[in-house]
């Protein structure tokens, strides 16, 4: 990356510290207003509300922004609606090209066809079926190429040159940021009483928007970025730091390898932080959301409180938005979240019994297990792969349980039952 003029970055405090920038300042307030008259009617100011139990887990009043009720389930379509807004009669003639992994194709495929517009969109080819499909039905012309979104960059951008297209990014362009900002002012005008905003960074179009129209409504609100350990480019980019990147990551919304140029100019300039999670958070917060809010969210949406929840006392009695950037996820993902949620919290446990290889022992076991209240899910019968006595066998039950307390009930009655036992 070019020396852009950085200064030492401080831990915590404005990253903007010591920076100069090389890019000017491009998005004000009075372009964000300006996409909020244009989406007005074309997308939904989305609910942001209280969630009173998160709240209470958090020791912070947590406010969620559900931008996963939009018609595409995620913010991305107001950035692609106001840039689309904006062509002139013989751009929309041309049609237009994105590249994404599915929550911006879906808004400028949807956008595009609302107002009869062309749409190619290429998708790297590890992008969830669900979001292929969504953007499908929207009338956009797919083609799936490469395994990152830089790759698939790249080649829409060759498309774009040979077919004359118009290439609408995902976040580095002044009217998508403009478009992603609508929610700082939405979140600010719900609830003025806002101190700390944490929203989900991948290219950073949404952070930069919301940053912008944020510090301009209420200087001293504090605005947190949030990535993921696996892609941290442009936590990289504002620390100067050189964490690897790469690799499969549940928040494939915030998968990107390369951070925007503009995006990154205005998050130095307005963002107070950024910091990381790992795969654990969000799943964990995807599960608390679904259980507690009833609301669905994908990895990506569910960053901003993996993050909350990762250091809780940071936000200790503040008053603490967060952004559901989308709810697009493919249903076999979610379902294996659930199963991993339910192991983490105790709820479902494998444990390991041995026993006498007589008749009965089986049946004795599983009615001690049902008198202590579980329910048995699986039941596997070792015979050969043990180092127990050639007379004994190991039976392996995965249970259903209402949790830690619980699976240590179990096992104690196993071992009063004259049974040795062990969760594995």
């Amino acid at each position: 990356m070019e020396d852009a003029g950085y200064g030492e970055t401080p831990h915590f405090g404005l990253l903007a510290w010591h920076f100069r920038p090389t890019i000017p300042p491009m998005i004000e307030l009075a372009d964000i207003r300006a996409a909020a008259a244009r989406l007005q009617g074309h997308v939904l100011n989305t609910p942001c509300v209280e969630s009173r139990t998160i709240s209470q887990i958090a020791g912070a009043q947590v406010f969620l922004k559900f931008e996963n009720l939009q018609f595409t389930a995620s913010f991305k379509e107001r950035g692609a609606c106001n840039k689309l807004a904006q062509l002139s009669d013989t751009e929309r003639k041309r049609g237009v090209i994105a590249m994404s992994a599915g929550n911006h194709a879906q808004g400028v495929a949807y956008h595009a066809q609302r107002l009869g517009l062309h749409a190619v969109i290429v998708m790297p080819r590890f992008t969830p079926g669900v979001k292929v499909e969504r953007t499908r039905s929207f009338g956009a012309e797919i083609v799936l190429h490469g395994d990152t979104l830089d790759e698939s960059r790249s080649h829409a951008l060759a498309l774009a040159a040979e077919r004359q297209l118009i290439f609408v990014h995902p976040y580095d362009d002044e009217a998508i940021i403009a478009g992603q900002g609508t929610v700082g002012i939405e979140m600010l005008e719900a609830v003025p009483s806002l101190d700390t905003l944490i929203v989900a960074v991948g290219g950073g179009g949404l952070v930069a928007g919301i940053a912008v129209a944020a510090k301009a409504l209420k200087p001293g609100i504090e605005v947190i970025g949030v990535q993921t350990l696996r892609f941290p480019n442009m936590y990289n980019a504002v620390k100067h730091q050189s964490l690897p990147q790469g690799g499969s990551t549940i928040a494939e919304g915030i998968a990107v390898g390369t951070p925007g140029r503009l995006t990154q100019a205005i998050i130095e300039r307005h963002v107070d932080d950024m910091v990381l999670v790992d795969e654990g958070d969000i799943e964990q917060s995807i599960v608390m959301l679904l259980e507690i809010e009833k609301t669905l969210v994908e990895g990506a949406g569910a960053a901003g409180l993996a993050a909350l929840l990762k250091e809780p006392q940071r936000y200790q009695g503040r008053k603490v938005g967060l952004v559901l950037g989308g709810g697009n996820i493919d249903p076999l993902l979610l379902a294996a979240i659930i199963e991993r949620g339910m192991v983490r919290a105790g709820r479902l446990a494998r444990i390991r019994v041995s026993a006498r290889d007589v008749p009965g022992s089986l049946a004795k076991i599983t009615g001690i297990v049902s008198e202590a209240g579980a329910n048995i899910d699986e039941v596997h019968h070792q015979r050969a792969f043990t180092m127990l006595a050639a007379q004994n066998v190991e039976i392996e039950l995965v249970i259903q349980t209402r949790g830690r307390d619980h699976i240590q009930g179990v096992l104690d009655a196993l071992h009063t039952g004259g049974f040795s036992a062990q969760e594995q």
